[in-house]
């Protein structure tokens, strides 16, 4: 039978720290070359090389394990990592829903849980649109959208130059080219070089998305679609990314709609990532 991460454990971590070992964690990359990034609780950073190594034992195509380090900081928005046992070289190679991208957590985020997101907004977009990702990374939703819909054209903006250089290859490797224009560069600074207005903008910033609601709202055109990603907390996941849309639109005399409200992912047992598909007037 195949033994999981605590089996494998036990013996080595004191009974009454087992229930903190980490029941679940992101895997990214594929079958042959994974990385594999945990949360270890304080209580169990004496034995997290062993934590490591079992979820390597476990897991046969993890190469690496990393710990999630600080916040999300910087210009960039990227969590710090560090690699608990394994190979320095974190870059993979993750699939999904036919698409591939290469990916090295250090460095860029990326996300394999907001798989199901992507779906649905991909899902959503018509053939013929021109579409704006904002905070684009590594290319994900720029290529999935782009892979599902063979008529439209998408920009994908990225501030951090190590996520836009692997969105440039991801775009060759899924065969993109010309469909998928990336652009390193501010939001703020790039918009209004384009001089073009968008069907449809996504804001898949990991945090701080609604620090450039303006420009979105600015650069949507009449009837176009915003996809917003704002941090809320459980008790109340919709009214401040409600607050924030509207007042950023009024602002501009415009008006909005809600089309959906979604819960994306939890971030802690009480803070989600939410999305608002919102229709701009």
């Amino acid at each position: 039978m195949k033994h999981d991460t605590r089996s494998e454990l036990t013996g080595i971590i004191p009974e009454p720290l087992m229930g903190l070992v980490p029941r679940s964690f992101d895997v990214i990359g594929s079958r042959g070359r994974s990385v594999a990034i945990v949360e270890v609780p304080e209580e169990l950073s004496q034995y997290e090389v062993e934590l490591a190594k079992a979820i390597m034992r476990v897991h046969r195509n993890v190469v690496s394990v990393l710990s999630k380090g600080s916040e999300r900081t910087g210009e960039y928005r990227v969590r710090e990592m560090r690699i608990i046992y394994g190979d320095p070289d974190t870059v993979v190679l993750h699939r999904e829903s036919g698409c591939v991208f290469k990916v090295d957590p250090m460095k860029a985020y990326f996300s394999p849980r907001e798989s199901t997101e992507r779906d649905r907004i991909s899902a959503q977009v018509k053939d013929g649109e021109n579409v704006l990702v904002m905070f684009s990374g590594v290319g994900p939703f720029a290529i999935r959208i782009a892979r599902r819909h063979p008529g439209a054209m998408i920009t994908a903006v990225e501030l951090n130059p190590y996520a836009h250089n692997l969105c440039v290859e991801n775009i060759s490797l899924n065969k993109v080219d010309g469909r998928v224009k990336a652009i390193l560069g501010d939001v703020r600074e790039v918009c209004p070089r384009l001089g073009e207005k968008f069907d449809r903008i996504l804001m898949p910033l990991p945090k701080g998305a609604h620090q450039f609601l303006d420009v979105a709202v600015a650069y949507i055109k009449g009837g176009g679609v915003l996809h917003f990603y704002h941090w809320a907390p459980a008790s109340s996941l919709f009214v401040e990314a409600e607050r924030l849309v509207a007042g950023a639109a009024a602002a501009r005399g415009r008006s909005t709609q809600i089309l959906d409200e979604v819960k994306v992912s939890q971030y802690s047992p009480r803070v989600w990532k939410v999305c608002l598909d919102i229709a701009v007037s």
